[in-house]
Formats: structure tokens, sequence, C-alpha cells
């Protein structure tokens, strides 16, 4: 299976349980790899047969600055979902960090994995 990737997207959104990580947006650093099959994009280098990171950049970014989601567990479940929404994309791997989140870090997050089902 064929990998397409976007590293270190950030965005700025509410994200927390804490009171005062709800008053104003923070950095949230978003890694996502998409499994899908780059033959025919290969072979005709035509935009239509690719999996377009640039819109699907701008739509994660969208829902992560506008979701105002409480846990980076469920803002990664919904990140995932988008993905899966365009159906050349069969798996998809998900990081979302909260850089600077827990004392003496450089980041705190969840990376998770999710594949279309019933294919």
């Amino acid at each position: 299976m064929d990998k397409v990737f976007i590293t270190d997207l950030v965005a700025r959104g509410i994200i927390g349980v804490n009171d005062w990580e709800r008053e104003k947006p923070q950095e949230i650093r978003i890694n996502i790899i998409l499994f899908t099959n780059i033959n025919k994009a290969g072979k005709t280098d035509d935009i239509k047969d690719c999996v377009n990171y640039r819109t699907i950049s701008k739509k994660i970014l969208y829902h992560a600055e506008n979701s105002n989601r409480l846990t980076v567990e469920a803002l990664a479940t919904d990140l995932a979902n988008l993905c899966l929404e365009d159906s050349r994309i069969h798996k998809v791997q998900v990081r979302v960090e909260k850089p600077g989140a827990a004392r003496f870090s450089k980041s705190v997050g969840v990376e998770i994995e999710r594949e279309r089902k019933n294919e």
C-alpha cells in the first residue's frame, strides 16, 4: 500500500478539559499518513487521480480549529473519519499533539489508526 503524508500541520483551536484551556486557542500539531494506491496517479500524472493532500489539509485544519473538542482522542477520531470520507483512502494514521501541555515535555498526544470498513 502506498502512503501520502502530511507532517506537522499546525492548527490553533480550543481543546482541553480545563477551564483555562477553553478560554483561548492553543497550538495543535497534526500528522497524518493516508494509505492509498497511487498507481493510476503515477501513470496519468493527473491531479484528478491523486489523493489531494491540499484539500485534505484544509478540511483537517478547519475541523481542528472549529470543533472545540475536549480530548485529543476525540479530535483524532474526527480527523480519521474525515480522511476516510475519500473512498481512495483505505487506511489512515492520525497523530494529534498538544505541544507544551505537560510540564517537562515537548508535547503530549495520541496516535490512532483506522481502516475503511467493508472493503
